[in-house]
């Protein structure tokens, strides 16, 4: 299995296993017990990697990734007959933008595109980038076309467009409206999509309903539903909105709304999230789901990026960033994993959500909010744990598919999964991003058959057991 870390050396190996015991002609190796052998460098049978890793490695999972994602993204508008439309001008009827596996325009994409603007830079390959620009100069051109054919429609005829023209809930604009204003502050190119980043965040701000306290919500599947997801599908939208219009009044806004949502949905005792909230019930359901909590966390690092230093909401966000991090370490799998329901170990591993619990605290650490010495390991062992569900083909394997929101377990134990689930390659997109970045700062080691994260490169080869001031190390005798 790759990544496995390399704990004995080749001659310390062979020690193990054959040691003369008498030169009778019933010589035999001599048994390994306590006293002959160092029992604790025996190797481990884990069900993931475990050790060592560097960034190629990584490079390699991102790489496979991306070579699935740009073969199956649509680039084009074609006609009815499925021939490339190139006069955006003249529509002709029945024009759609080319269907691939994933929607270019949805919630899940809007992350992948962030995913990969920051892949670029982790890595400066500048096809990461070069990708969501190309979507996004598609989109530039294909919204006009769209609106211009069809005019005051109330639907549009192509299912994408309408989605973006018209969106009717926080899912079909929020994280997109992020991408693109990121994306504009972030490369040099004129891109065209200011209108739809003006179409798409009125409806953050003034179209999506709300609790009179201006806190996100929703009529589904009951009246005044708060959904965790909708804390990632908004409040970071509203953040940046600080940085893209340079207005300070939305980062007040971001931050009014974490703490509201935080105040219903933080469970204390667990150092978790609810996955929703029903505005006057006396008794909240109280089901922890494991990707609606990785929103939250992905909210709060946002938020801490976006956010000015000097803002008075800092410090509730960070001190949230480290308690919700705390509990969820204490859930996470011996397989590096975390379960679909985060308290209970009977409901299956998920990879969604592990990747953004993996990206989340590697940037946490690199950003000095999270102490790499502690979770350096905790974000690896989910990495390594990733990895194994990036095929050969590049499909992320182990995502549960969208999930709604209900009042009972058998809702969440049994949520498909499915490589098709656009969910899982965003998160992983990034986690790998920051893995690099990580591992450029940080220099994980094996000590005494453990990982451990070091800021001084430790540059002995043999296994671990005393550091020196020298970076060197005391290998094991």
């Amino acid at each position: 299995m790759k990544h496995i870390g390399k704990l004995l050396s080749a001659a310390f190996t062979t020690s193990l296993v054959l040691s003369a015991c008498t030169s009778t002609p019933s010589q035999q190796a001599e048994e390994i017990n306590d006293s002959t052998t160092p029992l604790h460098l025996l190797k481990p049978d884990y069900k993931v990697p475990y050790g060592e890793l560097t960034a190629d490695e990584v490079k390699a999972d991102l790489e496979r990734v991306y070579n699935y994602c740009d073969a199956n993204t649509p680039h084009r508008i074609i006609d009815k007959d499925g021939n490339e439309v190139t006069d955006l001008q003249n529509l002709p009827e029945g024009a759609i933008v080319e269907k691939g596996a994933f929607r270019i325009g949805s919630y899940e994409w809007g992350i992948t595109y962030q995913a990969f603007l920051d892949a670029a830079e982790a890595t400066g390959e500048q096809k990461y980038k070069e990708y969501v620009l190309k979507q996004f100069r598609l989109l530039a051109q294909a919204v006009p076309a769209f609106q211009k054919r069809d005019g005051q429609k109330e639907d549009i005829e192509d299912a994408q467009m309408e989605q973006i023209i018209h969106p009717r809930a926080l899912d079909d604009c929020g994280t997109m409206c992020t991408a693109m204003m990121k994306a504009s502050k972030r490369v040099d190119e004129e891109l065209a999509i200011a209108p739809i980043i003006d179409n798409y965040f009125n409806f953050v701000e003034n179209g999506q309903y709300r609790l009179p306290d201006r806190t996100f919500a929703r009529h589904r599947p009951q009246h005044n539903t708060i959904w965790l997801d909708d804390m990632y599908m908004g409040i970071p939208t509203i953040a940046y909105a600080g940085i893209y219009f340079n207005d300070p009044k939305y980062f007040d806004e971001a931050a009014t709304m974490y703490k509201n949502i935080v105040r219903r949905m933080w469970v204390p005792e667990k150092q978790i999230y609810r996955h929703g909230y029903v505005e006057g019930l006396a008794q909240q359901p109280t089901y922890h789901w494991a990707r609606a909590n990785g929103w939250a966390l992905l909210t709060t690092v946002e938020l801490l990026d976006m956010l000015p230093e000097n803002h008075p909401d800092r410090e509730f966000i960070l001190n949230q960033l480290r308690a919700h991090v705390a509990g969820l370490c204490a859930l996470q799998s011996s397989e590096g994993f975390w379960h679909q329901l985060l308290d209970r170990s009977d409901s299956y591993l998920e990879t969604s959500a592990t990747a953004i619990y993996c990206y989340s605290i590697a940037h946490a650490i690199r950003k000095g909010w999270l102490e790499g010495i502690t979770y350096g390991g905790v974000a690896q062992l989910a990495w390594h744990a990733i990895s194994t569900k990036i095929t050969e083909e590049g499909k992320v394997a182990g995502t549960c598919v969208g999930t709604g929101m209900a009042f009972d377990p058998a809702f969440y134990y049994y949520r498909p999964v499915s490589t098709a689930a656009a969910h899982g390659y965003g998160p992983v997109i990034w986690a790998a991003a920051e893995m690099i970045n990580l591992l450029g700062e940080w220099h994980p080691r094996t000590n005494d058959s453990g990982l451990h994260y070091y800021e001084q490169e430790q540059t002995n080869p043999a296994p671990l057991f005393y550091l020196t001031e020298d970076g060197k190390g005391e290998a094991v005798k």
